[in-house]
């Protein structure tokens, strides 16, 4: 049975091409074994081997396991960008415990919940000034059993801010908490389907639920990528230089750049934090082959006033993920650089793959392109999730595969209103072509309804961002009296451009928008809300304007 879209598929790429499953200590050990002494891992100009860091992570496992954190413990990792992470994580795994990320931008209330929900004792951190002090309030609150500080200037002194760690019982520098440390006479035996990784997610409208990842979930991720890139990755022959500035933290980061990287053998160019000369250095001198990003970074990139003399001839791919990307920056991007800037889809429960574009295929502006092999997606009704859509019509996409989660860790309810069946409902609106290439509308809970249509504030953010005044934007309800919701934009301007007014846009957008998505105000901002990936975030800024909303208004006028 062909699915759809399969027919643009690499040549030798079928939709039931085999997905091979291991554990990750697995994935691991035997890239080691393969890659030895090649570089895995190159850090502030220091380049760590693959049988380094393979050591490193079992050293690691056999000092978790000494202390009594094996099979069923949950172990917490509190860190940035640093080969810690990684160390650490399958350190973690090959003791036979799970994984919980926990984001350093995260605030205090939803990481005190990760924490207690995930059952973790254990935290990994660092001494840099913005995670350790964070990390001992939560030992002071008796959240925690052991902390393990890892010290940045192991990694070469860079002279970030760090925190003195105090004396405690309680806390360890991961120098003191490995010493000595020897594996044991049989390690840890896991099974494919055990849980990996607790994922938080879906904090937007409550506190953050842990998606369930299993090893068998995560390597099978890294296998889709691999199957349908299978083509490329022969014809190029070549060790990739993979720029590394997503957080290690987000699934994205872990699965696309991180797990894959290090399972074909290529070297991750690991950043600690988006700084765009750093990255163009990577590019230009170091010749970076591979950058995986997210819109917000293409925006900066696509705004360089020079990019078109810019050389990026090394560049072989350049993605962007995590968040829908604006057309007009592609377009940008792509007029200035000559090179094709490509976006899927993917989610937390679904290990990050969901859909790609083939290397060849027909154009297809602002697509999130084909369900990718063994990935099954289709579209159902917003008032019936058992109700499949037929083409081209819009309504709530669902998927499911080998890399998508099993449920949400302690929340029986919420899995089950997850799923129909195994089809997992992803929350994104969207719709299939007669192609089989989808195309995501907006997120279910972002969705305006405005006198009786439905309207979604992303494709107004595309409209928008077509002026040439506007640098960023976000879209979101608010109250109107007549049509009972309304979309508001608020916009950060490029360099040297002037505000507009709401009717100035309204002109500019007629034609391009039906009367009813119209904005109906238009405020401008300094800066936008981003997530802790850098996304633009729609749920901070409606935060932002309720707390507004509160606030006493100050008298500009009247009596005293």
């Amino acid at each position: 049975m062909t699915r759809p879209g399969e027919q643009y598929y690499p040549q030798g790429v079928r939709w039931d091409s085999p997905i091979p499953r291991s554990t990750l200590p697995d994935l691991l050990s035997t890239a080691a074994a393969e890659f030895g002494a090649r570089t895995a891992i190159e850090f502030r100009d220091r380049p760590i081997s693959f049988i380094q860091l393979k050591d490193m992570a079992d050293v690691a496992a056999s000092a978790f396991l000494r202390a009594g954190y094996g099979k069923g413990s949950s172990i917490a990792l509190f860190l940035g960008n640093s080969p810690d992470h990684p160390v650490n994580f399958f350190g973690a795994l090959k003791a036979g415990a799970r994984v919980v990320h926990l984001s350093p931008l995260d605030g205090e209330i939803a990481l005190t919940h990760k924490l207690k929900d995930s059952g973790a004792r254990i935290l990994v951190t660092s001494n840099l000034a913005t995670l350790l002090p964070t990390a001992l309030k939560f030992l002071e609150k008796g959240l925690l059993d052991k902390l393990i500080v890892c010290e940045d200037q192991t990694w070469g002194d860079v002279g970030n801010p760090q925190a003195a760690i105090p004396s405690n019982p309680a806390i360890v520098t991961f120098k003191d908490f490995i010493e000595d440390a020897q594996p044991p006479s049989a390690w840890p035996q896991i099974d494919i389907d055990a849980i990996a990784l607790l994922q938080y997610t879906g904090g937007t409208t409550g506190l953050p639920k842990g998606a369930m990842l299993t090893h068998g979930n995560l390597t099978s991720a890294v296998s889709i990528y691999d199957v349908w890139s299978a083509n490329q990755k022969a014809e190029r022959n070549t060790i990739e230089r993979v720029i590394l500035v997503l957080p290690l933290f987000h699934i994205y980061a872990l699965t696309v750049v991180l797990l894959r990287t290090l399972k074909n053998g290529d070297l991750i160019s690991l950043h600690q934090r988006f700084d765009l000369d750093a990255v163009m250095r990577d590019i230009e001198v170091k010749r970076a082959t591979a950058f995986p990003g997210v819109p917000t970074m293409w925006i900066a990139i696509a705004s360089l006033p020079d990019l078109d003399k810019r050389d990026l001839s090394s560049l072989a791919f350049a993605g962007s993920g995590g968040a829908p990307l604006p057309v007009e920056v592609a377009k940008v991007f792509e007029r200035k650089t000559r090179l094709a800037l490509k976006s899927g889809w993917g989610m937390t429960e679904t290990c990050s793959p969901g859909t790609g574009h083939p290397p060849e295929g027909p154009e297809k502006p602002g697509s999130i392109g084909l369900m990718l092999p063994s990935i099954e997606m289709d579209v159902v009704s917003l008032d019936d999730p058992k109700q499949v859509m037929p083409v081209g019509e819009t309504g709530e996409i669902r998927v499911r595969g080998p890399n998508v989660t099993r449920g949400y860790w302690n929340r029986e309810a919420e899995t089950a209103e997850a799923f129909v069946g195994d089809r997992f409902l992803t929350g994104d609106i969207g719709y299939m072509d007669s192609d089989g290439y989808f195309y995501l509308v907006d997120r279910k809970k972002d969705m305006i309804i405005s006198g009786g249509f439905n309207v979604y504030p992303q494709m107004i953010e595309q409209a928008i961002y077509t002026h040439p005044s506007v640098q960023e934007v976000i879209v979101i309800g608010i109250p109107d009296d007549y049509r009972g919701e309304a979309s508001k934009a608020f916009v950060t301007l490029r360099a040297g451009a002037e505000p507009f007014t709401i009717e100035d846009l309204r002109a500019f957008l007629t034609g391009k928008l039906g009367k009813h998505e119209l904005p109906v105000a238009v405020e401008f901002l300094k800066e936008l809300p981003r997530t802790s990936v850098g996304k633009l975030s729609r749920h901070e800024l409606r935060n932002q304007q309720r707390q507004n909303t509160q606030q006493p208004k100050l008298a500009t006028g009247g009596r005293s």
